[in-house]
């Protein structure tokens, strides 16, 4: 059974939702979920003025937060963040900088890594934040399994990286049927090509 752990930072709750939807989907393609958010790094005053922020970290501060365990532990390994300024988020960055002792001892190289992400507009930097996600992952020694266009979804979805989702400024409770079929999609191909079960 592959071993995949959901790796995720999300501030106003857009991530939180996108990670439960790959974590549903990989379950059903047979694989032990481990999902973890980036714990908060900024204190909660600094964000009171948003409410979709302020419950997003309500709903998740006392859930188990990420560590380099979950990544040692794990075969495959999904990320999400939001885009900021065509990267990733500041909190999921000073956790990928945490790990440099599991590098530096060989423990991150040669698993599947993927990511998804999202941003408050189309043009928002989606698809450099996944890139230059990878970018650290490649020095982890990493195997990317980006998405392609293995499935005529994608042509649909139309981000051959990872996923993307354009969200507005409030939590959603679901998105759009293009959006959670390339999430399903991305979960099912990662887990596949962890298990040795996919055709490349």
């Amino acid at each position: 059974m592959t071993k995949l752990a959901i790796v995720y930072y999300s501030a106003t709750g857009h991530g939180t939702t996108m990670a439960q939807r790959v974590a549903a989907a990989a379950e059903a393609a047979g694989a032990e979920v481990r999902l973890r958010h980036v714990a908060e790094t900024r204190d909660p005053s600094s964000f009171a003025h948003n409410p979709a922020w302020t419950a997003n970290y309500e709903a998740t501060k006392d859930l188990p937060a990420a560590s380099g365990d979950d990544i040692v532990w794990a075969d495959a390994v999904m990320f999400g963040s939001p885009t900021r300024f065509g990267s990733v988020a500041s909190q999921l960055r000073e956790f990928l900088d945490s790990l440099g002792g599991l590098w530096a001892e060989g423990k991150l190289a040669d698993k599947v890594y993927a990511a998804f992400t999202s941003s408050n507009t189309l043009h928002g930097g989606q698809e450099t934040t996944l890139l230059t996600l990878y970018v650290t992952l490649m020095h982890f020694g990493g195997i990317i399994v980006a998405p392609g266009y293995t499935d005529p979804l994608k042509f649909v979805d139309g981000n051959p990286y990872g996923v993307s989702l354009v969200s507005t400024h409030d939590n959603i409770e679901e998105f759009d049927s293009a959006t959670a079929d390339a999430l399903d999609h991305l979960a099912r191909r990662v887990v596949r090509v962890a298990e040795g079960t996919a055709t490349l």
